[in-house]
């Protein structure tokens, strides 16, 4: 074969691997446009903390960051997942080995939806599955972190933990001043006169305020029946302390917020010995991904790595184009 073929031959298998490529990258494109992510499922292992008794188990939990619905996978990166949260209440409420669970919270609260459904995973452990709960707070347990932990058997804070700020909020930019000073209008079609309400590019009417308010203080009305249950107190005490003031944790504690100031250590301690746990062997739960989980992970990354920029804002478009109410410090 001469030079002129072989030339031939490889630009003939180049454009071959390039369109296979393209081909490619499409298919991985649409299946991020199609939410195709998600058929990734994870297992969970469990990781020994301290080893016991395997017959009579702790299960150390986690509640970390800003609490919200999963956005673009549930299952890989950093910071909060909310189906992670779910699933490992879930694995330790079904695990008869499981005596009782200690849940860890650093959180300033989030979303009202997905922080009612841990509260209601929670009381299911408790009450279905007859298993305690303590809680340790770290740096912030506030708002909806503080919701999540109202039902526990126990609650421990360090002293400097910001904690409280019970309430709710709904918060929403108007910037129909700034348009009006550089000349720009609004075209807004509607089936109905609150069909914009909150919108940014008007002052809301009275009437809409009222029918705001009165949803956060449905919402309120829940998040104080929620201490008044968990907690036992009288729903006067609650609406006194609940005013969306935050506490620290020594604050906390005098007002009966929290039961104990001590650390993970001291709240652990406490949970083995009032419930005879000394010799149980303490775990948490760690996500494994599968071999198919490995390589969507791998190929989200690529895909993003590309247009990381776009990505993020989209993401910010995502969690602003409305307002919502929060259970958030």
């Amino acid at each position: 074969m001469n030079k002129k073929r072989w030339i031939a031959l490889i630009v003939v298998v180049s454009l071959f691997i390039v369109s296979i490529g393209v081909q490619l990258n499409t298919s991985l494109v649409r299946m991020s446009q199609n939410d195709l992510f998600s058929m990734d499922t994870p297992t969970y292992q469990e990781e020994i903390i301290e080893d016991g008794d395997w017959e009579e188990r702790i299960a150390v939990l986690q509640l970390n960051g800003a609490i919200m619905e999963d956005v673009v996978s549930p299952y890989f990166g950093q910071g909060y997942s909310h189906h992670r949260m779910l699933k490992t209440i879930e694995l330790a409420a079904e695990d008869d080995s499981i005596k009782a669970v200690l849940l860890q919270i650093n959180s300033p609260g989030g979303a009202v939806g997905p922080t009612a459904e841990i509260h209601e995973s929670l009381l299911a452990l408790q009450e279905e599955y007859d298993k305690p709960f303590y809680v340790t707070m770290g740096e912030t347990a506030a708002s909806g972190g503080y919701y999540a932990a109202a039902p526990a058997d126990k609650i421990y804070a360090t002293s400097s933990t910001i904690t409280g700020s019970i309430g709710v909020i709904m918060e929403s930019m108007n910037y129909a001043g700034l348009a009006e000073k550089y000349g720009i209008t609004f075209n807004t079609i509607k089936s109905g006169k609150h069909k914009d309400i909150m919108s940014p590019s008007r002052e809301m009417t009275k009437e809409e305020k009222d029918i705001l308010q009165s949803m956060i203080d449905e919402m309120y009305d829940e998040f104080v029946q929620v201490i008044v249950d968990g907690r036992q107190m009288t729903e006067e005490k609650v609406r006194e302390i609940g005013d969306g003031r935050v506490y620290t944790g020594n604050q906390a504690k005098k007002v009966g917020l929290v039961d104990e100031i001590g650390t993970f250590n001291d709240a652990l301690q406490d949970l083995r010995e009032t419930y005879e746990l000394e010799n149980a062997q303490v775990i948490q739960y760690s996500q494994e991904a599968n071999m198919f989980s490995y390589f969507v992970m791998e190929a989200k990354n690529k895909l993003q790595q590309k247009d990381s920029e776009l990505a993020a804002v989209m993401q910010l478009i995502r969690q602003s184009d409305k307002p919502q109410a929060m259970y958030l410090y």
